[in-house]
């Protein structure tokens, strides 16, 4: 695979509902860099399966990821709890990862001429990856304010939803995360910690400006 020199690649691993995605899209935007959630890659895989049932084998997917566009991730039916649910699940399949990792590297080395770099966001990005990605950042924030933001985001789709019920759901992720076999969330040594429990979205990706423009200025 070609991989483009003097690109800026920043890495950022998070457990659910700790702001990460959103710090990718400013970081992304301030530096311009291909941004990926590589989660959303799983969640695309698994709203194929649940269409397209008959058709779900190696050699299809295989396909399909080589087809892939940023823009097909933008896709709203992605973030339904039965894609959520569906993409859990696959992602534990080994083959499947092997292609979404070669989607997730062609991003991470190779983004099309017009950014600068790249900036990927997930769980086993740091370690597994880009580990030699110029900037490794682990952000997280307590469990009840990770649940209340989530929380406050369901909440306006589902006005049954409880607090409790968010909680629990991020306490399962979490435990799911940590504990899987395969690319199990963790702070590498080389990742700067990043706890936005306290932290405004702003004041969040101020921080996060600042450990980037002393890396790129030194």
């Amino acid at each position: 695979m070609f991989n483009r020199k003097k690109i800026l690649k920043v890495a950022i691993d998070s457990p659910a509902a700790a702001g990460a995605g959103t710090q990718a899209k400013l970081i992304s935007k301030h530096y311009k860099l291909l941004q990926l959630d590589t989660g959303l890659v799983y969640r695309y895989l698994a709203y194929i399966k649940i269409k397209k049932s008959e058709n779900f084998n190696y050699s299809y997917l295989k396909k399909e990821i080589q087809k892939l566009k940023i823009i097909n991730l933008k896709n709203k039916k992605l973030l339904s709890d039965e894609v959520a649910t569906v993409a859990s699940k696959i992602a534990k399949d080994k083959n499947i990862r092997k292609l979404v990792h070669l989607f997730q590297l062609k991003c991470a080395y190779n983004p099309p001429k017009r950014y600068k770099g790249s900036c990927l966001d997930g769980r086993d990005i740091c370690s597994v990856i880009v580990p030699d990605a110029d900037i490794k950042l682990f952000i997280t924030a307590n469990l009840k304010t990770r649940s209340l933001r989530r929380y406050k985001e369901l909440r306006a789709k589902n006005s049954n939803l409880t607090f409790q019920e968010v909680l629990k759901s991020i306490k399962k992720r979490d435990k799911s995360d940590i504990n899987r076999k395969i690319s199990p969330l963790k702070k590498t040594n080389d990742s700067i910690l990043i706890n936005t429990t306290n932290l405004s979205i702003r004041r969040s990706f101020l921080k996060i400006k600042k450990i980037i423009d002393r890396k790129i200025n030194n």
